[in-house]
């Protein structure tokens, strides 16, 4: 079974764990669940070097096609105080589907080159 990794479904979960993890650093903190209508900031109490780290690790994930920091850089201060899960994964989505994955480039430069 082929799973679409450019699914909201399948972003959304991955974007779960990784905040999951991200959150899990603050021992005292009880993860609430993460929706797409949850906020960075107001519902999950993210910080700036938050933001950071969730960077690293989408880079980590995604490489170079997905770019954080130029997402966040793109929107104005009330919008990234109010960013939701749902816009991220939304963004992400994007990217995924405009770029394909290294794997999957080599073989369409390949197909290409055996034409």
């Amino acid at each position: 079974m082929n799973v679409d990794e450019s699914s909201p479904a399948v972003v959304l979960q991955e974007i779960s764990c990784i905040l999951e993890r991200v959150l899990g650093e603050y021992e005292l903190f009880d993860a609430p669940e993460i929706t797409m209508e949850s906020r960075l900031q107001e519902d999950l109490e993210l910080e700036s070097i938050d933001l950071v780290e969730l960077a690293g690790r989408l880079d980590a994930r995604y490489g170079s096609r997905v770019n954080f920091a130029e997402f966040i850089a793109q929107l104005e201060l009330d919008e990234i105080i109010g960013l939701t899960i749902g816009r991220l994964v939304d963004f992400i989505v994007a990217c995924l589907r405009s770029t394909p994955a290294q794997g999957e480039a080599v073989a369409v430069a390949s197909a290409d080159a055996e034409r």
